[in-house]
């Protein structure tokens, strides 16, 4: 299966945009062979977390929700599956949005929403609450796909467990800073994969979301821990690995 992982700089709170440039880079992903593709952590509206906590009712979203049509119909069109991340409607009544990831099949059609579970200090103070629920799981062409969000790496639970439920490959949606990211990242990602014998890709963003500037570098690890595929850390675009899940 040929997976991929896209990364671009996201426009401040502005969907329509995003959208539009990431269903074009599903395309770029299909036109490389690609079974699969993810987008880095909240890259829907850009890493703006307190615009976001701010108007909710704008901004958070819906797996369904009509602004994402244009990046399910890319889907549909080249029936590739793809990993996308924005705002998640509040779960309760009085709490916040929350940073989701929904996953969508060759179809366009919702497989599952994802809330990350271990929100950062900065996240849970501007008012994002976290997930309540494992790791989310679907299954591509027979194979089965967990999904993590950026500081849930951090704690190996969230791995263990995929793996432990039968994933072969975990997607981590992510935005790792310029500032020590670059060393976050290349410490976590081969450990993760090996320690846990799972395919691994990072989505990443590049260059200037929210408070932080991307180091891109989005990738894929093989559970030997070796990496596969690796974008550049300054450039958008797509990168792809061959891998036999």
């Amino acid at each position: 299966m040929i997976i991929a992982s896209a990364q671009f700089t996201a426009r401040p709170c502005d969907v329509g945009a995003n959208v539009a440039t990431m269903a074009g880079l599903i395309r770029e992903a299909a036109g490389k062979g690609a079974a699969l593709v993810a987008f880095p952590e909240l890259a829907v509206t850009g890493y703006e977390l307190a615009a976001i906590t701010a108007d909710p009712g704008r901004l958070a979203l819906e797996p369904d929700d009509a602004r994402l049509g244009p990046l399910r119909e890319a889907c549909r069109e080249t029936g590739t599956a793809a990993v996308v991340n924005c705002p998640g409607t509040p779960r309760e009544a009085g709490s916040g949005p929350t940073v989701s990831a929904f996953g969508y099949g060759p179809d366009g059609a919702p497989l599952v929403r994802y809330d990350k579970r271990h929100v950062t200090e900065k996240e849970a103070a501007a008012g994002f609450a976290a997930g309540t629920e494992d790791g989310g799981r679907f299954v591509l062409d027979g194979v089965r796909i967990g999904l993590a969000i950026c500081y849930d790496v951090d704690f190996p639970g969230i791995a263990a467990r995929a793996a432990a439920d039968g994933c072969a490959l975990l997607v981590a949606t992510s935005l790792y800073g310029s500032d020590g990211g670059r060393e976050e990242r290349d410490r976590l990602f081969p450990a993760l994969a090996r320690d846990h014998g799972l395919y691994v890709l990072l989505a990443n963003h590049v260059g200037p979301a929210g408070g932080y500037v991307g180091c891109g570098g989005s990738g894929v690890w093989g559970p030997d821990g070796v990496l596969l595929a690796g974008a550049p850390e300054a450039a958008p675009g797509v990168v792809t690995a061959d891998v036999p899940l």
